[in-house]
């Protein structure tokens, strides 16, 4: 082949080997540059404590039967319950008193007969309760998240089932 007389289609023959090779190098440039910062590695096979976190909300966890059940006056210490929740509705338990500005604040408890329940997380705003933008399902009778909150003072919260308006007992955490 005479490359000579065709100029073109030596023209067209060098660019895409020089594409090819930008394409090669970029690529190459792009999984170092993945490597080197961790994208796309789960946060378990990360040995790295202070990358930062995703969005993860804690996975609900057994509760003993002694805790569900106690009565309003009696509490563990740490939790605090200011009304009593129904027999058989939500039982909503925290294990913060007080905590500072935007800390965790757990939010457990139980559901009998609510299983796959979607609740809704309330806090009393102005003398009424306004959803947070936080739900949780109940699964094995139980239900687990938790809140973030910079509201400082006594703040009220509450879970209510979205199908059936159960309302769970009120908790209040002290933030500040």
């Amino acid at each position: 082949m005479d490359t000579e007389n065709r100029p073109v289609l030596t023209g067209l023959i060098a660019l895409v080997g020089v594409a090819v090779a930008i394409g090669l190098l970029g690529g190459l440039a792009v999984l170092v540059g993945v490597k080197a910062t961790g994208i796309g590695e789960t946060t378990a096979a990360r040995d790295d404590s202070g990358a930062s976190a995703t969005f993860n909300l804690p996975k609900p966890s057994e509760t003993s039967s002694e805790s569900a059940t106690l009565d309003p006056v009696e509490t563990t210490p740490g939790s605090e319950t200011t009304s009593e929740a129904p027999a058989d509705g939500i039982a909503l338990t925290t294990a913060q008193e007080s905590v500072s500005p935007m800390q965790q604040i757990t939010l457990t408890g139980t559901y009998r007969g609510g299983e796959g329940a979607i609740l809704q997380v309330q806090r009393m705003e102005n003398e009424s309760w306004t959803d947070f933008p936080v739900t949780m399902s109940v699964s094995g009778g139980t239900f687990s998240t938790y809140v973030l909150t910079a509201r400082t003072g006594p703040n009220k919260f509450r879970v209510v089932d979205t199908d059936s308006d159960a309302v769970s007992n009120e908790v209040t955490v002290t933030v500040g």
